[in-house]
């Protein structure tokens, strides 16, 4: 893995792992169910990564919008390469919704709907919650 990776909480943030790619819930929602898709690679630029790796961002893709739409019914899905404080390549996945959702007694709204996500409206979850909430996404992955 890389330092990204780790920043992101890898191992205990892991909902799904490819053989180029991991999917890791960030543990700053800044809607529910956000997510990190982040390249195993240590590459820096997106034209970095190994020609394998942009076949398998397909897979990825497509079992991250099956999963979030069971988890949390988005309406739209956004994906930020921001690689500005953490280089290697990675996407934040933002779900995107109009009404807030609720998990857990917390409701979670899209603060920039419809508009940009702002993301210094994440809602932050560590250690217990951070670790309930891995798990009910892990369930809805295949």
């Amino acid at each position: 893995m890389n330092p990204t990776i780790d920043k992101f909480g890898y191992p205990s943030t892991l909902v799904k792992e490819f053989d180029h790619w991991v999917v890791l819930l960030r543990p700053a929602q800044i809607t529910l169910g956000s997510l990190v898709l982040a390249a195993k690679s240590n590459a820096i630029t997106y034209s970095g990564l190994p020609r394998e790796a942009f076949a398998e961002q397909a897979d990825a893709v497509a079992v991250i919008e099956q999963a979030l739409t069971a988890f949390v019914s988005y309406e739209r899905i956004n994906y930020l390469m921001l690689m500005m404080v953490d280089p290697n390549v990675h996407f934040h996945v933002i779900p995107r919704y109009s009404e807030p959702r609720r998990w857990k007694e917390i409701d979670f709204a899209d603060i920039g709907w419809p508009g940009p996500p702002q993301l210094d409206s994440a809602i932050r979850f560590e250690n217990e919650q951070l670790a309930e909430l891995v798990t009910e996404i892990v369930s809805t992955f295949r």
